[in-house]
């Protein structure tokens, strides 16, 4: 496991979030790069399909498009995107040799049955997906808000460190809120 190094003036991670409206066939995909000082210095753009299995080529396909070597974390608004496309967290940390985090804002009791219902006919293959992300871990920031994280590569106490920093107020840290934005704005 490798660590995300807090104590860098320097820190910079690759955040992405997505949006899409009802009756598109792909989600847009934002990625910004920001600065542990809230610079941000880089953007990158992508999409996956609507309801399909591409999430995770594409994130990667929008990190290699950075050809940047300073980007120590990867943090995603997210990890079941685009109308139940899972991202492999374990497939990006493979990939990049960054650490992963996926960020979601409420509790959830499952979506099996949601599975179930739209994939009757792939519905293994995508709880196999959705299984091997893992349960999520509960995290408290530091602005009283509680946020679900799933980690690769870090421990869940150095995301909330990291997340505690990022966040000036409310719940959302300030770089998923900046790409939030930019996906809605595409």
């Amino acid at each position: 496991m490798s660590h995300i190094h807090l104590e860098k003036k320097g820190l910079r991670g690759l955040v992405i979030a997505e949006s899409f409206k009802q009756g598109d066939k792909r989600s847009r995909l934002a990625g910004v790069v920001m600065r542990r000082d809230f610079v941000i210095d880089g953007f990158v753009f992508g999409h996956c399909t609507i309801g399909g299995d591409d999430a995770t080529n594409s994130i990667l396909k929008m990190y290699s498009k950075l050809g940047r070597d300073d980007i120590s974390f990867v943090l995603i608004s997210g990890l079941i995107i685009a109308m139940y496309n899972i991202i492999d967290v374990t497939t990006i940390r493979k990939e990049t040799g960054l650490p992963v985090i996926g960020v979601t804002y409420e509790e959830s009791k499952g979506i099996e049955s949601a599975i179930k219902h739209h994939f009757p006919d792939s519905y293994e293959q995508k709880m196999e997906k959705y299984c091997k992300l893992g349960r999520r871990s509960k995290v408290r920031l530091h602005t009283g808000y509680d946020l679900y994280l799933r980690t690769e590569g870090c421990t869940t106490r150095e995301a909330q460190k990291l997340l505690d920093h990022f966040t000036l107020q409310g719940s959302i840290p300030e770089p998923l809120r900046v790409t939030q934005l930019l996906a809605r704005s595409l």
